[in-house]
């Protein structure tokens, strides 16, 4: 056995294998024998047969903490997460300055997704062991997952302090540094690691995702080519791909190489998400939202956590039952699939739905009997939860089956009465402005998304230019601000200082005779209430607004105004200018009054 460790030390694994093959062809529970030979069968990746043999060593030697630790490793590999974590608690409470154990159960933890637990075994490892770069890596890589990505940025540039030509903390320290909207930096690392490996497939799927950001679309395409070329493997290359053939209108190319992306790694939950956002904005609602379901998996979940007890997804009966709705991602996301709250009250269900703050007070005027609660609130007791946006799935949508049941939300007839007298001396059609959404410097794929569906205040210039319209901001957040200096000709009048939340500015849509939004809360808002809304769409369209259509089976009263080309707004507001000129020929006597009130 002596000559089997000296033989594995050199990397004869092979010889050192056949040696212990020998010793326990004579002692079957030779626990050294088995344990070298269950870690060489792990290392050469024979994962069941590692396991097997490490199995048994932790049964005859239960005090050997590096047993347990290599056992661990082999369930780590297999994807046995919670008997791996079970391996290392044992390891590490054998040998508590056991660093490889820490370490591992840190990576456990964080495929769990208890990062903050991770986190905590990488700073014990790296007390250990503050030489290992590799230890750096991995807790820079789970600040990360944290979004602490200043912190993230440092664990990095200390792995890469102690070894200067590693390139797979190059590669991702770019990657933290597009998280950290420095994109210039990002791409400066990411070729950094490129020039340190050629070869580093993953270096280039990097480098084609902090380029897509930028909207720069060949370059990244051709960045997740070199990828797939270096490893065609690589799943997350395939996905990428995919959403800028997407944002590119090249649909059918971007849903194969999604599809590529979840053969090659079917659990792959970004993929899968992709490959649902496209069906969704193709129309394909029985593909889509079945796909979509699987973000719930992903590294770094959206919105609210699920919980217990079970989620329901519309299998079973809900009548007599208390169902717990809680938010999940933006306030124009719970603003559209709230509806849904009603058909579950149809169905005979008592709802609970939590929303953010902004929008509680609004929501109470779903439908009498739905219990609307805080951002944080959790009933005391409940059947069955849904996240918000798994709803369309619960109920079976399909695009001819979606529940347009506009209007679903209301203002207070009170605070619509006085808009209604603060408005009426506004000459000519009352149309409500907003041009900008949460900038979420804090998300960076939301902070991108933002760059392209935002604009400015200026962009409105052309409809300075139409007489017979007065224009009303509706602009809340840091772009608000630019009401103060409106384009020149365009009078603009702002009271969304006084709009605490959305309950205030629906009173004041409802005053209002037309919207006019870029794709933001404001544009949902609207839509609910049954208010003629007109919605500049980005090129690259989210996937709710489908494709090549004008209209929305969402909201009867919306008009899609998509870009013609990346970037291009002016030939959008040049054509709503043409059709706002339209609107105010056609109602030169306009007043407050809501279409759907008129004889």
């Amino acid at each position: 056995m002596q000559r089997a460790l000296a033989l594995h030390r050199q990397g004869n694994l092979a010889d050192a294998e056949r040696i212990c093959v020998t010793v326990l062809q004579r002692q079957p529970t030779h626990v050294l024998a088995l344990h070298l030979a269950g870690v060489i069968a792990l290392q050469t990746g024979r994962l069941d047969r590692g396991i097997a043999l490490l199995g048994q060593v932790v049964q005859l030697a239960p005090e050997a903490a590096e047993a347990h630790r290599d056992f661990g490793g082999g369930l780590l590999a297999a994807n046995r997460f919670e008997a791996a974590l079970a391996s290392f608690d044992k390891a590490i409470a054998l040998k508590p300055d056991l660093a490889e154990a820490l370490y591992n159960r840190g990576l456990t933890l964080a495929h769990l997704r208890r990062y903050k637990e991770a986190l905590a075994d990488y700073d014990k490892a790296i007390a250990l062991h503050p030489e290992q770069a590799i230890l750096h890596t991995s807790r820079a890589a789970t600040l990360n997952y944290l979004r602490r990505y200043g912190e993230a940025l440092a664990a990095y540039d200390a792995a890469i302090a102690l070894l200067p030509n590693y390139a797979e903390a190059h590669s991702n320290r770019g990657l933290v540094l597009s998280n950290l909207l420095r994109y210039e930096d990002a791409l400066a690392s990411c070729d950094r690691a490129i020039a340190l490996r050629p070869d580093y497939a993953d270096a280039h799927a990097d480098l084609g995702l902090v380029l897509s950001r930028l909207q720069r679309h060949s370059e990244a395409l051709a960045s997740y080519d070199r990828a797939i070329a270096l490893n065609p493997n690589l799943a997350k290359a395939h996905a990428d791909r995919g959403v800028v053939l997407a944002d590119l209108h090249r649909h059918a190319e971007a849903l194969a190489s999604m599809d590529r992306a979840i053969a090659v790694s079917p659990g792959h939950a970004d993929a899968h998400r992709y490959l649902g956002l496209c069906a969704l904005a193709l129309g394909d609602y029985e593909r889509g939202w079945l796909l979509y379901e699987r973000r719930q998996h992903r590294a770094n979940p959206l919105g609210k956590p699920a919980s217990e007890p079970p989620p329901w997804l519309g299998e079973a009966s809900i009548a007599g039952k208390t169902l717990f709705i809680h938010w999940e991602q933006g306030l124009g996301d719970t603003i559209q699939f709230c509806r849904y709250a009603k058909l579950a009250v149809a169905r005979g269900a008592r709802v609970a739905m939590s929303v953010q703050a902004p929008l509680r007070r609004l929501l109470t005027t779903l439908e009498a009997g739905i219990a609307i609660i805080g951002e944080h609130d959790v009933p005391s007791s409940f059947d069955y939860h849904c996240p918000m946006l798994s709803l369309p799935l619960a109920f079976d949508t399909k695009l001819e089956s979606i529940p347009d049941l506009t209007p679903y939300l209301s203002a207070d007839p009170a605070a619509v009465a006085m808009w209604r007298n603060r408005l009426a001396g506004l000459p000519g059609l009352r149309v409500g402005l907003c041009w900008a959404g949460n900038a979420r410097s804090d998300h960076p794929s939301a902070h991108a998304t933002d760059l392209r569906r935002s604009i400015t205040l200026a962009n409105y210039a052309p409809l300075a230019a139409i007489g017979g319209a007065s224009f009303v901001s509706l602009q809340k957040g840091e772009p608000a601000s630019q009401a103060a200096t409106p384009p020149p000709g365009l009078s603009l009048h702002d009271w969304t200082n006084e709009l605490v939340d959305f309950a205030d500015t629906a009173a004041l849509i409802e005053a209002l005779d037309l919207v006019i939004t870029v794709d933001t809360s404001v544009a949902h808002l609207a839509g609910a209430l049954g208010k003629p809304v007109w919605i500049l769409s980005r090129y690259d369209a989210c996937w709710r607004w489908l494709i090549d259509r004008n209209d929305s089976p969402w909201y009867s009263t919306a008009r899609l105004w998509h870009q013609p080309a990346p970037g291009d707004w002016d030939s959008i507001i040049t054509r709503v200018a043409a059709a706002l000129r339209d609107e105010v020929a056609l109602r030169p006597t306009a007043t407050s009054v809501p279409d759907r009130d008129r004889a």
